[in-house]
């Protein structure tokens, strides 16, 4: 296995910068992903790491190595890409013992290694089919296979699943976190897909125009955004403009624009992620699941009356758009609550917890 250290890389075609002062360490065994939209820098970086691209600027370790100017071959990397990039004319057995033929392995290994992955990826009856003959789930695993067998330090996967349908992509995920933690390998996934990165990944880098705005655990990238772009990048969030007024021994208090109209709201001390000598633009942020609906009105802080514009039915969730002076709020609810009046043009008060609600700055100008 191996550490992997990105130090203050920037990579530029021509004038364009595709990825500008990038720091990241990516720890031994760490299933480490690559999250954001397109031409955001995440494949790029990716391909710095596998040798393919030279950074214009900065380093690249493996572990104490510089590896910045080291060939992809000379890596000990294994890439599966979008494409799987397999061999049409050869057979599954073939496809996979490639790699290990270029690398001069005795015959008898060759048959060992690439039997004994084929294996783990539940694909050894299909040893001498032809990959033309596979199903899109089945070619996925031959690409996983050839990346594996050369006993890579690291795995590089991009967009690996982009090209399933929803069923395989959810078997296919199981699958690479299932052979990432038998092989215990420092793993690098690129994806745009906010579900995939969130159920699969130890630690998540989101990325934009190049830049690396955040890394964090699943959970703290969803329930600690940095600011407005990772917010309303992962997952639904609410954004409000605000400004910061009075402080409190235990919490804020917030003017927040509610359409026309401007509402105190008070928030958490404890919620915050700004320098409070800078304020610039700020948002308050808070998920749709965090948001209360009460029939009743109720004496406290945060609560507003407001009417249900929207009902939206998924099963086990309800999706509930309401307005509140005119601003849009979308709830989220569990199908385990039940309201007498659950209907479009129901007034209903909405109650924002303060230990929810987070105060971030906005990078990406679509908040005014």
């Amino acid at each position: 296995m191996a550490s992997i250290k990105i130090e203050n890389v920037q990579k530029a075609f021509g004038k364009v910068i595709a990825v500008d002062h990038l720091d990241l360490e990516i720890k031994d065994g760490e299933f480490f992903t690559f999250l954001g939209p397109s031409g955001c820098g995440k494949t790029t970086t990716l391909r710095m790491i596998a040798g393919f691209y030279y950074p214009t600027k900065g380093i690249v370790r493996f572990g104490d190595k510089d590896m910045t100017r080291v060939p992809p071959e000379k890596r000990n990397t294994g890439m599966v890409f979008q494409n799987y990039a397999l061999f049409p004319h050869m057979t599954v057995f073939e496809n996979v013992a490639f790699g290990l033929k270029v690398r001069k392995i005795s015959s008898s290994e060759l048959k060992t290694r690439v039997q004994d992955v084929l294996r783990k990826v539940r694909l050894d009856k299909y040893s001498e089919r032809q990959v033309s003959q596979l199903s899109g789930g089945q070619q996925q695993r031959v690409a996983l296979a050839r990346a594996l067998v050369i006993e890579p330090e690291i795995l590089l996967l991009d967009e690996p699943l982009s090209n399933l349908d929803a069923k395989l992509r959810d078997e296919m995920r199981s699958e690479i976190l299932r052979l990432q933690q038998e092989y215990k390998i420092t793993t690098i996934y690129v994806t745009h897909d906010q579900e995939e990165a969130l159920s699969m990944s130890d630690r998540i880098a989101v990325f934009n125009f190049g830049v690396c705005h955040q890394v964090g655990t699943p959970s703290e990238i969803y329930n600690e955004p940095a600011n407005d772009f990772v917010a309303g990048f992962i997952g639904e969030i609410n954004l409000l403009p605000a400004t910061i007024g009075k402080t409190e021994q235990n919490h804020v208090h917030a003017a927040a624009q509610f359409g026309s109209e401007t509402k105190n709201i008070v928030v958490h001390n404890d919620r915050f992620n700004y320098n409070p000598e800078n304020q610039g633009n700020l948002v308050l942020s808070i998920r749709p699941e965090a948001i209360k609906l009460l029939e009743k009105p109720l004496e406290g802080p945060n609560i507003f009356s407001g009417k249900i514009e929207e009902v939206e039915f998924f099963g086990s969730v309800i999706n509930v758009t309401v307005t509140v002076s005119g601003q849009l709020l979308q709830v989220r609810l569990l199908n385990n609550v039940r309201f007498s009046n659950m209907k479009e043009g129901t007034e209903v008060w909405v109650e924002l917890p303060e230990d929810q609600i987070r105060v971030i700055p906005v990078v990406s100008g679509d908040i005014t």
